[in-house]
């Protein structure tokens, strides 16, 4: 008999290959042949310095197998709806789930597209008005019901409770008619048998002889006279009902006998007292996405095309008499101005008072006109008329914007739908309040037995959903907010309660720093919310510099040593315990080893401030804040305390607009003091630098005109006759002409992504062939722009018509950019990359003559600790300039930095928009009121 060979259990090695995520030959961009394993179902964080190849690893090669493999499982037609991403380079991926991507960008650019929308929240809402909701009659209040033969017995039944057995009158009304005679209509009756009607409680027999006179004024026939007795309900009561109801054409009244009250039933969805019809509630009535919901004025936007305010009077802190009225300061339209002044006396406005001053019935003239003045409105009216000229259409385009709509006031809805109420209010009031506010609504909220028993699965998703936005920070967001007016931070911390809200299982999430924005008061909260995503059964990967979000995670994957191509290669792999005790660059910053170190001392004498008076933009509660100039100030404050409203709608705006270089809305203030000493207003924030594949670091730095101009200067260009223009890939000359200069060719693939072929002609390196033979140091064009940033430093500083090139590459490499390469797409970077590029642009042009006022919206993003060093470092050239800075910040390390701290708060949203407390950090973190303070105190103290 044969041997059997015996086989080694492979239970163990299954189990391990099930729990574990196997990467193998990882070459994305930077990454340098990575072999990787992360553990399944757990909550994973990729750190390291900028650059260093996180997001490659993360979204490049891991998100985007896992996204491919559930793609091409589909169909060929379901794909082509689908995002298409190309394969990775890789050798291997084992044990990827199908994949989600949350990044840090806004999600929908749709218009109607709302937080409700996107979180699903405003489809339950509908579901719950359109099942529970209540409609009220728009003319008496009174509850609209649709009545039945069921709901007129309750009705006895509850008069019946004190009174006993009640005798009443069943009645129903005459549908007096003026096409039919009133003999027929009367013959009519009499042959249905009917013989008695009443008016004004004086019963009538209805005989032959009754007069015309006489029946018209008879509101009721008199169907039967019952007594009602709650102990015995006999179907003659059912059957009198029903038939009045019939011969009522669906209304009934009942009349007591002895009181003489009346009640008023209607089987139609119609007010009983009014007679008023209404819509009854369904879900679509709700949708601002239909046409059967949606305001007919506006289809739905909550704002349509008309004139605008912000536009005819830019500047309401102008008076009338001061040219408030843009449109009228025209010579040709100056009549209009004139007309207004000669009307002052009988219509009692003032003119010499700033605009914003004015009350209410005083816009009314303005705006509508008063006597014959036609006012603003009925001048553009007649420029309407005069429509078919093209410089009376230019003229009137210059003020036409997106208003909200008269008809629905932004609602978006038809009016059917805001008479319809739950707890006492319809969805406008429930979607324009606060996440905050609406989730302690719903908490609060007591419905009925039979609305629990209805709606108890629409109550628990809301709230569920409701609290999951609270948790992550945005409980100051309304459900009516715009998806496309929110930041990347927000968007992002959208879809990742959405993700839980979901409830998905066995998914693997890729986030990309979701701390962006987020106060460190919140952070714990966010931490809360990934473990929940966890514990579901998901695997959750990070990319996140946060010390609270890396020193929560159960596993950490450490990507450096450097950026760029000294970069791409995995340093560390583990538990948090085991980077203290680890050499990479992050362990040490979070073991203590390296560190941020606080001032020695700060700027206290401050010579100069920007005042500003009477803040009250969005949230903002009539605030004046001082500002001290040629100094690192910091304004801080929880999401949607109103910073950005302060900074952005206020202070650049206002200073903007005071040199006459702003043309867009400004937010509400009543003056700017000591603006006048600043020469230049740079705003420095995270869009992108351009969205043209041929724009790169260089191009954008107006260093490859330098470049250009060495090669165009060689011996070897001047035989041939090349200027500087033949060495750009941008026009016609010394580039490439099959692919333009791009050195790809595009392919238009139908049911896949599209492929991007490396040009045949100049294979990918962008110039002719003929260009390419022009050396320096042995270098063309091409290899130039192939170098990083660093390695351009080395070649440009051994030569002498390299050294101002050098220089100006050595400001990038001072702001941690020294790994990009040369010719680089700007539509790669990231927001973080393109807000330190623009720091690189100001500093290689430092004007120590004219003070540059320099504001920064949360310049950390994106950056390693190590990196915020560097950043900080670059701050201290501009301030060593005698410049000034505003950093709008939530990162400790910078705000300790910081020369003066204007905190808001307390809250977001409605609770917000109050200055906390100014002054040094130390001074901050003594407040007791301050959250910022409370989380500064263990880096700066609080000494006052």
């Amino acid at each position: 008999m044969p041997k059997t060979k015996k086989v080694k259990p492979i239970v163990a090695k299954n189990k391990i290959l099930n729990d574990t995520i196997i990467i193998r030959g990882a070459r994305v961009h930077n990454l340098k042949n990575v072999n990787l394993e992360i553990p399944r179902n757990k909550l994973v964080v990729f750190t390291g310095v900028s650059g260093s190849g996180k997001s490659s690893l993360a979204f490049d090669t891991i998100y985007a197998e896992g996204q491919r493999r559930f793609v091409e499982s589909l169909s060929s037609y379901a794909r082509q709806f689908l995002e298409r991403l190309d394969k990775p380079d890789v050798d291997f991926i084992h044990g990827i789930s199908p994949a989600i991507a949350i990044e840090q960008k806004t999600i929908s650019k749709n218009p109607r597209s709302t937080v409700g929308t996107q979180t699903e929240i405003y489809d339950y809402l509908r579901l719950l008005f359109a099942r529970i909701g209540k409609t009220y009659c728009r003319q008496c209040g009174k509850l609209v019901i649709k009545d039945s033969v069921q709901s007129v017995l309750e009705q006895l039944k509850e008069e019946s409770k004190e009174a006993g057995n009640i005798k009443f009158y069943v009645l129903f009304p005459v549908l007096h008619s003026k096409s039919i005679l009133i003999k027929e209509q009367i013959e009519k009756l009499r042959v249905q048998g009917f013989v008695r009607l009443l008016s004004n409680d004086e019963i009538i027999e209805l005989t032959n002889d009754i007069s015309e006179q006489v029946f018209l004024t008879c509101r009721y026939v008199l169907l039967d006279r019952i007594v009602f007795s709650p102990a015995s309900i006999d179907n003659r009561i059912a059957d009198s009902l029903e038939s009045a109801f019939r011969f009522g054409e669906g209304k009934l009244t009942l009349k007591l006998i002895e009181s003489g009250k009346e009640f008023h039933f209607n089987q139609r969805f119609q007010c009983a007292d009014c007679g008023i019809d209404y819509r009854e509630p369904e879900p679509n009535l709700f949708s601002f996405n239909t046409p059967f919901g949606a305001c007919p004025e506006c289809q739905g936007f909550g704002r349509s095309i008309g004139i605008d305010e912000a536009l005819v009077i830019p500047n309401k802190e102008r008076s009338i008499e001061e040219g408030a009225i843009h449109c009228w300061n025209f010579p040709n339209w100056k009549h209009n101005l004139t007309e207004l002044l000669n009307i002052v006396p009988k219509a009692n406005i003032r003119t010499n008072i700033p605009y914003s001053q004015l009350s209410p019935k005083e816009k009314e003239i303005i705006w509508n006109g008063y006597q014959k003045f036609e006012g603003i409105n009925g001048f553009f009216e007649f420029l309407k008329s005069k429509s078919y000229k093209l410089h009376y259409r230019v003229f009137m385009s210059r003020y036409r914007g997106f208003t909200i709509c008269n008809k629905c006031k932004g609602t978006r809805l038809r009016e059917d739908a805001l008479w319809i109420k739950v707890a006492d209010k319809n969805i406008r009031d429930v979607v324009q309040m606060s996440l905050e506010d609406l989730y302690l609504f719903f908490r609060t909220f007591e419905p009925t037995k039979s609305e629990q028993a209805i709606a108890s699965r629409l109550f628990l998703e809301i709230q569920k959903r409701l609290k999951y936005l609270v948790d992550v920070g945005l409980g100051y967001l309304t459900l009516d907010r715009l998806s496309q007016t929110l930041s990347g931070g927000e968007s992002q911390r959208i879809h990742l309660s959405t993700a839980l809200g979901t409830a998905l299982v066995g998914a693997l999430y890729v986030l990309d720093e979701p701390s962006i924005g987020l106060h460190s008061r919140d952070t714990q909260r966010l931490i809360s919310i990934m473990k929940s995503l966890r514990d579901l059964g998901n695997t959750v990967i990070v990319v996140e510099h946060d010390r609270e979000i890396i020193e929560s995670a159960d596993y950490i994957v450490d990507i450096g040593p450097n950026a760029g191509e000294l970069g791409g290669e995995i340093v560390f792999q583990g538990t948090l315990s085991e980077l203290k005790k680890n050499n990479s660059l992050t362990g040490k910053y979070l073991s203590g080893k390296f560190s941020i170190p606080v001032p020695a001392q700060r700027k206290k004498n401050f010579a100069a401030f920007i005042t500003i008076k009477g803040a009250r933009e969005h949230n903002l509660k009539n605030v004046d804040v001082r500002i001290p100039l040629k100094s690192f100030v910091c304004v801080t404050g929880v999401s949607g305390s109103g910073k950005s409203t302060l900074v952005h709608n206020i202070l650049y705006a206002g200073l903007q607009k005071m040199k006459g270089e702003f043309d867009g809305p400004v937010g509400a203030f009543d003056k700017i003091i000591g603006g006048e000493t600043i020469d230049n207003i740079e705003l420095v924030d995270q869009t992108p630098l351009g969205r043209s594949s041929r724009s790169n670091p260089v191009t954008y730095l107006k260093i490859f005109d330098l470049i250009r101009d060495i090669f165009s200067q060689t011996q070897s260009a001047k035989v041939r006759g090349y200027s500087a223009g033949h060495f750009s890939f941008n026009v016609p000359g010394g580039r490439c002409e099959v692919c333009e200069g791009e050195g790809i060719q595009r392919v238009e693939m139908q049911f896949l992504a599209e492929l991007e072929l490396e040009c045949d002609v100049c294979h990918g390196k962008r110039f002719k062939k003929e260009v390419l033979q022009i050396r320096f140091d042995n270098k063309n064009i091409f290899d130039v722009l192939n170098m990083t940033v660093a390695e351009a430093i080395t070649f440009f500083s051994k030569h002498s018509v390299g050294k101002r090139v050098a220089l100006r590459l050595k400001i990038l490499e001072e702001v941690g950019l020294g790994y990009l390469r040369l010719g680089q797409s700007a539509a790669t970077l990231s927001g973080g990359e393109a807000q330190r590029m623009k720091l690189a642009s100001f500093l290689m042009d430092v004007d120590f003559h004219n003070h540059t006022l320099f504001i920064f919206d949360e310049p950390t993003t994106g950056l390693h600790i190590d990196d915020v060093h560097c950043l900080l470092q670059c701050f201290q050239k501009l301030l060593r300039s005698n410049h000034s800075l505003i950093i709008i910040e939530h990162n400790l390390d910078i705000i300790k930095c910081a020369d003066w701290v204007i905190d808001l708060g307390i809250e977001g949203g409605k609770n917000g928009g109050e200055i906390v407390a100014e002054g040094t950090p130390e001074f901050i973190a003594a407040n007791e009121k301050s959250w910022t303070g409370k989380f500064l105190r263990q880096w700066v103290g609080a000494n006052v």
